[in-house]
């Protein structure tokens, strides 16, 4: 039996999630694709897959033999690209992790400037605010803000640098005031990330000075949108990464609070599997983002003073509430 196209049935059958819709990508048979299955579970003494006629599961010992597997193949795909014309001509599908937030504003709208690219690539974006496994769920290449990888086996490359950020819409500041201090915030309404590392507790750094707070949020959520969207509507003071609000700060539908204070900032990575030979897909995406960073220069842009589009009326100090007559004006999204 060819152990080769074993581990090809389990992965196919991972991936769409039925024997027969594996067999058919496969262009083998049902009963062809059953029996070997039931060969490759004989072979290693282990029952892989739990199926009836409604469902299929992977069993614990299923699943890290999965992983395997897909390290395997993906393996010998690199060793193979490193030989032959698809090293210089990325194809394939390509798995993408990122969070949500990342994802709306920064894979899929380069998305079309990518395939019109790589045209023999196909991209399945997966959205995901916690960190996955990457071997583990076949992820090819992911987007992290993390400064290292505690798993060796995984390579991570720097796109760049952001702040994490204060703002909140010109209608809860003209109602509520702006805090003047970060112990102001203590009588305010927040909107916190869940997934942040210390969700509870702000550490805010001026100078030498850094004051821990901890917080409770009005809102909490593990979707930097949702926070972004209670936000935008006057609900409370938000803390997010600069590349989430950026666009919101620079067009005055947010504004910045505690400016001058900063929280712990964030480092951008894009992380994929450690291989001896990088596929041509990967290399392909990885250099992409890295391209698009830095004609961008976003670091510069997310780690500098937020400053809306709009200048700042000379009568009204930064951290003071904006008029009425400014929120006429304030654009809405």
């Amino acid at each position: 039996m060819d152990r080769l196209a074993q581990l090809e049935l389990l992965v196919s059958i991972a991936d769409v999630g039925s024997i027969s819709g594996a067999a058919q990508a496969l262009g083998i048979s049902n009963a062809a694709a059953s029996r070997t299955l039931a060969a490759l579970e004989e072979r290693l003494n282990a029952q892989l897959v739990r199926r009836s006629t409604r469902t299929l599961h992977f069993t614990q010992e299923g699943a890290t033999f999965l992983a395997r597997a897909r390290a395997l193949l993906a393996d010998l795909a690199d060793s193979e690209a490193a030989v032959n014309g698809t090293a210089l001509d990325p194809s394939g599908l390509l798995r993408v992790s990122a969070s949500l937030s990342f994802a709306l504003r920064h894979i899929a709208p380069r998305l079309p400037a990518y395939v019109a690219r790589y045209p023999n690539v196909r991209v399945h974006v997966e959205v995901a605010n916690r960190y996955v496994d990457l071997i583990d769920n076949g992820i090819d290449v992911a987007i992290r803000t993390r400064e290292f990888e505690p798993d060796s086996n995984i390579t991570i490359r720097r796109l760049g640098e952001t702040r994490r950020v204060l703002a909140a819409a010109p209608a809860y500041l003209a109602r509520h005031g702006a805090p003047a201090h970060p112990r102001d915030l203590e009588g305010h309404a927040l909107l916190l990330y869940t997934y942040a590392n210390n969700p509870n507790e702000l550490s805010l750094s001026r100078g030498a000075e850094t004051i821990r707070l901890p917080v409770h949020g009005l809102l909490e959520s593990n979707d930097g949108q949702i926070l972004r969207a209670a936000a935008l509507t006057g609900l409370g003071i938000l803390v997010q990464p600069a590349y989430i609000v950026h666009e919101d700060v620079a067009q005055g539908r947010l504004v910045p609070v505690l400016d001058a204070w900063d929280l712990p900032r964030l480092r951008i990575n894009i992380a994929y599997p450690t291989r001896k030979h990088l596929s041509a897909k990967v290399r392909s995406f990885v250099d992409f983002m890295v391209e698009h960073f830095a004609a961008n220069d976003f670091s510069r842009k997310w780690t500098g003073v937020m400053e809306p589009a709009r200048a700042a009326d000379p009568g009204r100090s930064p951290g003071r509430p904006p008029e009425p007559a400014d929120l006429a004006r304030a654009p809405t999204e």
